[in-house]
């Protein structure tokens, strides 16, 4: 700002509200117009100019651009050159595609978990990748006294579990590098891959068969074994895994588990639209 300028009235205080058990808490008005500019497009509207949303809005319209330009900063909007108004921009496309991409997720997993579970007594889990880690996004807990713990949302080191190595193993080649370059693999046990060739060379082979395992990697006394779940153009999008305590699973038992799980992930697969040529199986759920 240009020193001895004067700067118009800021559309940005807080508004303070009255919480629960007497705590206040406070929103920012920008933040409350910026969304409030977002939602103008959702009726009916392919494009808005300056003087239209500050009518609409009830603000000035240096607010009015300053809200806009932002927001086309961003990429969540675009401004058409010739005409100077604004549309959606590619970002909310790709915030749209994820939200949808989570639905549609939940929707294709939650029968094919419950018939696994049901199945094997195991827990079952979906984990999606974020950067160098997996992130649980469902669960259904074993009914057996003794069952790992966890929660919706947790998030844990991906070359330490089955259902990360998974995710990485089907990543493009260009992404994976991109991942594993200067990456330090940090132990949790002292089962552990901690060498990077070594963990390239478990990654070369759950492409390989189709599915991974680990066993006591992420803590002492777990195991668990992941295949992927992929969507309608064939990307793995997520990861399918069963999980339990190393007393039931382990070893030829643990491995026996391949092929209810992958029957469940091919299941799941096909709800979200993937079309392969092997055989359908009976974990598929309701299409």
């Amino acid at each position: 700002m240009t020193p001895g300028a004067r700067e118009e009235p800021s559309a940005d205080p807080p508004e303070v509200r009255e919480g629960g058990e007497g705590r206040q808490h406070s929103s920012l008005s920008s933040v409350r117009n910026a969304a409030r500019v977002l939602k103008e497009f959702s009726y009916g509207r392919r494009e808005i100019g300056v003087t239209e949303l500050s009518r609409r809005l009830g603000i000035g319209k240096s607010t009015a651009h300053r809200l806009l330009h932002t927001l086309a900063e961003e990429r969540l909007l675009e401004r058409d050159p010739h005409t100077g108004a604004y549309r959606l921009g590619l970002a909310m496309y790709e915030l749209g595609s994820v939200v949808s991409a989570h639905t549609d997720l939940h929707e294709a997993c939650s029968p094919v978990m419950d018939q696994l579970r049901n199945a094997t007594r195991e827990t079952v889990q979906v984990a999606v990748l974020d950067g160098r880690e997996v992130v649980y996004v469902e669960r259904r807990e074993s009914p057996e006294a003794l069952r790992l713990f966890g929660r919706v949302g947790h998030r844990n080191q991906a070359h330490c579990t089955s259902t990360g190595k998974v995710l990485l193993a089907f990543l493009p080649p260009p992404d994976l590098e991109a991942v594993l370059a200067d990456w330090t693999l940090t132990a949790q046990t002292p089962h552990t891959i901690t060498d990077m060739q070594r963990l390239r060379a478990q990654l070369a082979a759950v492409r390989q068969q189709g599915w991974a395992e680990q066993v006591n990697e992420t803590e002492m006394g777990a195991a668990s074994i992941a295949a992927p779940i992929r969507n309608g153009l064939g990307t793995v999008v997520a990861a399918l895994s069963i999980a339990g305590p190393v007393q039931r699973m382990s070893g030829e038992s643990l491995r026996r588990m391949s092929r209810p799980l992958l029957e469940a992930a091919g299941g799941i697969s096909r709800r979200m639209g993937f079309r392969d040529a092997g055989p359908r199986t009976a974990l598929t759920g309701s299409s």
